[in-house]
């Protein structure tokens, strides 16, 4: 570019100098006065010809400089300073903040302007109050204040409790609603703020869905400090002997080592030993307070659907004798919205991020605000479980939690080694979430948010807490033999696991979401010939685990069950609409139910390729036309009908394919796939078959000799177990070795048990469907 810039320029230049000059010719009538030759007066007449010829010849020479200079070696050099210049261009802007003069906002719009408690209750809603909310408006000494999105009903009203909705939030004049979306719980920032405006020292984050055990929030968490009503005591503590470990799965320390919290990393889901021994550390800064919730816990996706039915809700019990655990300074563990207690001290943690996913912000927010507890000497105490949440059995999208699986073991290892020479605990707040900003973690919008945020507070009343010194860089105390306090925690029952709690744990999880990764942009289309009403859920809960979706046929439609109507002979008729339904998919696979399917040893296959059984000799066969029924016959005419009205490329194909024109190729089509950049063609064949009555087993073989040659299909399916038939299902007759086998029944839920269970040799976690 710099090149052809220059010889740009060098042309105009020499064009013009080639040219030979004219003398002007002045206009008869024209007369002037002989002009002075003074230098000066001259100069200040042709400024702007000076100028001009300078700064031409600054940028040649400067183009032949940089020319030079990048033969010499310096193209490196002015690479990065390009490279500099662009990521400056890109990096969050920091916020400037006067921190001492920002004007006090005071409700004066809400019939609350005098109202002022110490204990708060803040919780977002959707729908009408619910029985665990009204449980919660039921306990004593606190105060319930409910936010309202844009799902919420215009009519909500719960006595005794005070409602934000959208149109009262907009005018209480906090900075952070600019910052908010609509239609999300992380309008609790709006209430926190609210709160601490009107009194809050203890805040407890919850959602409307969990009941308090005994209805007594007191019972279960530290509420106060300080004072008569403190608990003085020591409290155990994780130990910091082992410095690599920076996260931790809290419910191991209370009986369920199989399960983990929402934002722990898939990496560290297989560590399930507990801890040799504990540490203790004096109670009355465990400014954050973590509740563990019986029933359903604070699971992610990947537990949610991988750990059981899809139709059958959760009911896990955690131990409530356990003791309460602590966290050292250097050491992490999930913080939820869903069940924790927020001390004064720690009230500048309960920003809830925007710029990132619903499920994602509180955990991030909880692993933002422990790395700055230390800061201020504050540390997280984990408790026994305090609430009992109601599985709903709702969609659980593991979509939303991306921001947690890809980033969250990267986040903890930067916050732990992030320090700060900042002077105020504002000031340190803000250059985090700056710096998280430029690490992606979340973005700019977030970094203006938390200057929003900040300021808020301060406009209410709120004073920042002193810095204290940190002990992450000095040299951690060795551990006596009478430091060591020895826990060694029950090991309660899973009944909603089908499988051993073993360290082979970690390793399934990461299959799975192997799998996932693979075929989760790939569509199902299942034919069942069998009875839906009693396989169809089945189905898929089996294949649903793996695929975007499982799309069921039969024979009959099934509004209930969401099965739509087909018939199997001409099956490939139904795909085109399938095909446009999911435009966005990369592929589509066909499968019957007489067939299984295999999906960890499809791995290899190239889903750019067309799969199919052409090399299983028991299923696609090629029939002699000549002797056989009229039905044949028939079909090789139709076929011979299509191909005369084939564009070129597909007609090339199949005749390059197809040289015996005295045979037709016939296969059962039980499995085959089509990838995204062959489905014009697929829909372009099924429009030349149109009325024809060409049979799904006539139709396939003829699609894909046409489409692709058969040495570029991808061979995957060669290794199938394939018998024409079987007496019944066996178990020596099935093979986790192979991509699938065919052909097997599952006529009801005994059959499909039985089948889950065999399968659970490539995939064990299906035992946990059983």
């Amino acid at each position: 570019m710099e090149n052809s810039t220059q010889m740009l320029v060098q042309d105009r230049a020499k064009s013009k100098n080639n040219q030979p000059r004219s003398r002007p010719i002045l206009a008869s009538n024209r007369f002037s006065d002989p002009k002075n030759l003074d230098f000066s007066t001259w100069v200040s007449e042709n400024l702007y010809k000076i100028l001009t010829i300078f700064l031409l010849i600054t940028t040649v020479a400067a183009l032949f400089f940089l020319r030079n200079y990048g033969t010499a070696g310096g193209d490196t050099t002015a690479l990065l300073c390009l490279q500099s210049t662009q990521s400056q261009s890109i990096r969050p802007k920091f916020p400037v903040i006067n921190w001492n003069s920002i004007p006090r906002i005071v409700d004066k719009i809400t019939p609350y302007s005098n109202f002022r408690s110490e204990k708060w209750i803040v919780v977002s809603v959707s729908d009408q109050p619910s029985d665990s909310l009204r449980k919660l408006n039921s306990i004593k000494g606190w105060q319930v204040l409910a936010l309202g999105h844009s799902k919420t009903p215009k009519d909500w009203s719960l006595k005794g409790a005070i409602y934000l909705s959208l149109e009262v939030q907009a005018q209480l004049g906090f900075r952070v609603v600019d910052y908010l979306p609509y239609d999300s719980y992380v309008r609790k920032s709006v209430g926190y703020l609210f709160a601490i405006q009107h009194g809050a020292k203890k805040i407890y984050d919850v959602d409307d869905r969990g009941d308090v055990i005994d209805n007594d929030i007191g019972k279960h968490f530290d509420v106060e400090l300080i004072g008569e009503g403190a608990r003085q005591e020591v409290i155990l503590q994780y130990s910091h002997e082992n410095p690599n470990r920076t996260v931790v799965n809290p419910y191991i320390h209370f009986g369920q080592r199989s399960v983990w919290p929402r934002g722990l990393p898939l990496e560290n889901v297989g560590e399930i030993g507990h801890d040799e021994f504990y540490t203790e550390v004096f109670g009355g800064r465990q400014f954050i307070q973590q509740g563990i919730s019986n029933g359903l816990p604070d699971v992610d996706s990947v537990f949610y659907f991988t750990r059981k039915p899809v139709l059958e809700a959760f009911d896990i019990r955690f131990d409530e004798h356990a003791p309460k655990v602590a966290l050292p300074q250097g050491t992490m563990v999930p913080i939820n919205s869903f069940n924790t207690i927020f001390h004064s001290s720690a009230f500048w943690g309960l920003m809830l991020p925007v710029s990132v996913s619903s499920m994602a912000s509180d955990v991030l927010r909880g692993y933002w605000a422990q790395r700055l507890l230390w800061e201020v000497g504050g540390y997280v105490v984990v408790y026994p479980p305090t609430v009992h949440r109601y599985d709903r059995i709702e969609a659980y999208p593991f979509s939303e939690e991306k921001d947690l699986h890809m980033n969250v073991g990267r986040l903890i290892n930067f916050l732990v080694g992030w320090r700060s020479n900042k002077h105020g605990l504002f000031e340190k707040i803000l250059e985090l979430s700056y710096v998280m900003a430029e690490e992606g973690f979340w973005t700019e919008k977030d970094v203006q948010f938390t200057a929003a945020w900040l300021q808020d507070l301060l406009a209410v009343g709120y004073q920042q807490p002193r810095l204290m010194s940190l002990e992450l860089d000095r040299p951690r105390a060795s551990i006596g033999h009478g430091d060591r306090k020895e826990f060694v925690p029950q090991k309660l029952p899973s009944v909603h696991l089908g499988v051993e709690e073993i360290g082979t744990v970690n390793y399934e999880i990461a299959n799975l979401i192997h799998w996932r990764k693979t075929f989760g942009n790939v569509v199902l289309i299942m034919f069942c010939s069998g009875p839906v009403e009693r396989t169809a859920l089945e189905w898929r809960l089996l294949y649903g685990r793996i695929f975007k979706t499982v799309i069921i046929l039969s024979g009959q439609k099934n509004v209930d069950l969401a099965v739509e109507e087909g018939q199997l002979d001409h099956a490939y008729k139904y795909l085109p609409k399938l095909f446009d339904r999911y435009t966005s998919a990369e592929g589509f696979l066909f499968l019957q139910d007489d067939t299984i399917l295999n999906y960890w040893n499809l791995l290899q296959a190239d889903k750019n390729k067309l799969w199919v059984t052409n090399k299983v000799s028991e299923s696609w066969t090629s029939v002699s036309i000549s002797g056989n029924s009229d039905w044949l016959a028939k079909q090789a005419d139709m076929v011979k009908k299509v191909v005369a009205t084939m564009p070129v490329h597909l007609q090339v194909n199949f005749k390059e394919t197809v040289k015996d024109h005295k045979s037709l190729a016939i296969c059962n089509s039980e499995v085959f796939y089509v990838p995204r950049r062959f489905v014009a063609d697929f829909i372009d064949l099924v429009n030349l078959v149109g009325g024809l009555d060409i049979h799904h087993k006539v139709a396939i073989p003829m699609f894909f000799s046409a489409i692709a040659l058969p040495q570029n299909f991808d061979p995957v399916f060669s290794s199938m177990v394939y018998k024409q038939n079987i007496p019944s299902n066996s178990t020596s007759f099935y093979s986790a070795e192979v991509p699938a086998v065919h052909p097997w029944n599952v006529s009801n839920e005994q059959d499909f048990i039985k089948l889950i269970r065999i399968m659970a040799a490539g995939d064990p976690l299906l035992m946990e469907l059983v």
